[in-house]
């Protein structure tokens, strides 16, 4: 059969997929290995995959052309889904979660504090922020904890250059971020099928990690309101000015203060840690490293102009987000009937768009496997969308330069002046939550470097 007929037909067939009977299977990697059904399936039956665990599906999508189709081309169409949904219980109403006008509204007040001017004056205070980093890693004689040391930092730098606030004191965020984050994949494998009174561990630790957050959003108001900003450009001063010309609730206020508290620090964080294991890894990307900062930084601090001149720098970040891009899978529930890749998707489907699997797409990444930053350096890159770490479309991450701008300064400042390496057998694999995280965190020990000593690769 040829034709319009065949055409209609073909629309309305389900993308492959693994059988019925391998749902034990599924269900297993769901819980355990995350990437693993998502690689496995998208190896074995292509670019759409429908997946069927008991009376749900999920469409993986793993294709740039289907990619755009759901995030650009027909986004009205794909709300956020599994695993955001969940996340509502602590975020609220955020950036993060929201849809529609709610989300075009929220966008609109803080999209001024994110503009490449200001960002870009906000580099001496990542600048310093990082300085102190470094410093203090030079200064231990014991491994540390490399994570943690990056969390750190990425909430000091929100704070001051988002915030215009000292986040120092609230050394619980991180692991109430945490504890949030196990808890929305909790309710996201198990299909919310778990009663949210039942006592377990996770969620008796969630709920706690949901008033601590809420406690420090409320403070952090509080702390504004008593002294505020005048004529305030930062988030926290647009939100509270929002707020009040249009009437909208503290809650509303504490919903966005506590979704860019998790976004604003959590990515580059987890794309940080990735970065220092995966140049251990690789002795002759930090000689590299090491050589292009002593060359461009000399003895100073990194300034904003010198992104253009980190080239190689830039290539190693781009590189760490292609293989564990910090947001590994960007769920979408659709809300009406669509064909995606010859395929029909009825509404109410889980649809996944996964650039973990993406960005490892073998007709478009050679030897997808290997970490070579030099793919970011060469003339010819792969399709817009084959690349797609701070998402696409209409909800493109708003804070991408501004996180783009403190990994490489901190990954140019450490490699000039400190060497990292993991301590002895400690076995690195990545966890796949609503980030895609160092698994049980990186003890690194800190070796001090000659900042006028070129290296053999310069």
């Amino acid at each position: 059969m040829t034709g319009p007929q065949h055409e209609a037909r073909a629309a309305r067939t389900a993308p492959p997929g693994p059988p019925r009977r391998a749902t034990f299977r599924l269900l297993k990697q769901l819980f355990t290995d995350r990437l693993a059904l998502m690689g496995d399936n998208a190896e074995a039956y292509g670019d759409v995959v429908r997946i069927a665990i008991g009376p749900k599906a999920m469409y993986l999508v793993n294709h740039p052309d289907v990619a755009k189709h759901v995030l650009a081309d027909n986004a009205a169409n794909y709300h956020k889904g599994i695993g955001l949904q969940e996340a509502r219980r602590a975020l609220g109403d955020g950036l993060l979660t929201s849809d529609g006008e709610t989300w075009r509204r929220q966008r609109r007040t803080i999209q001024p504090a994110f503009q490449p001017k200001r960002i870009s004056r906000q580099a001496g205070i990542v600048a310093s922020e990082v300085d102190a980093l470094v410093r203090r890693l030079a200064a231990h004689e014991e491994p540390v904890e490399i994570l943690h040391e990056m969390t750190g930092l990425t909430l000091g730098v929100l704070g001051k250059t988002l915030l215009d606030a000292e986040l120092g004191g609230y050394d619980s965020l991180g692991h109430s971020f945490e504890a949030v984050q196990d808890q929305a994949m909790f309710e996201a494998v198990t299909l919310s099928m778990v009663p949210q009174w039942v006592p377990l561990k996770k969620q008796l630790e969630f709920r706690t990690a949901r008033d601590d957050l809420r406690r420090i959003a409320d403070e952090l108001v509080e702390q504004r309101l008593a002294n505020p900003v005048e004529a305030g450009e930062d988030v926290l001063s647009r939100l509270i000015a929002s707020g009040s010309a249009q009437g909208a609730s503290r809650e509303r206020m504490r919903d966005e203060l506590i979704t860019l508290l998790l976004a604003g620090h959590e990515t580059t964080a987890s794309t940080l840690g990735w970065a220092f294991h995966l140049i251990d890894e690789h002795p002759e990307v930090g000689a590299r490293l090491h050589a292009e900062a002593v060359e461009v930084l000399g003895d100073r601090l990194p300034e904003h102009e010198d992104l253009r001149r980190l080239t190689y720098t830039v290539a190693v970040v781009e590189e760490v987000m292609r293989l564990y891009p910090p947001v590994w899978l960007l769920p979408r529930i659709a809300q009406a009937d669509d064909e995606i890749g010859g395929y029909h998707v009825p509404a109410g489907s889980d649809v996944v768009v996964v650039p973990y699997t993406l960005h490892r797409h073998p007709g478009f990444w050679p030897d997808a496997e290997r970490f070579d930053p030099d793919r970011f350096t060469a003339a010819e890159r792969p399709p817009r969308y084959a690349y797609i770490p701070f998402g696409a479309g209409p909800r493109y991450c708003i804070g991408n330069s501004l996180g783009v701008m403190e990994a490489v300064f901190v990954l140019a400042t450490a490699a000039r002046d400190l060497e990292l390496r993991k301590v002895p057998g400690k076995v690195v694999e990545p966890e796949a939550m609503l980030s895609l995280r160092v698994r049980g965190g990186l003890p690194m020990t800190v070796h001090r470097r000659d900042r006028t000593r070129r290296s053999e690769a310069a």
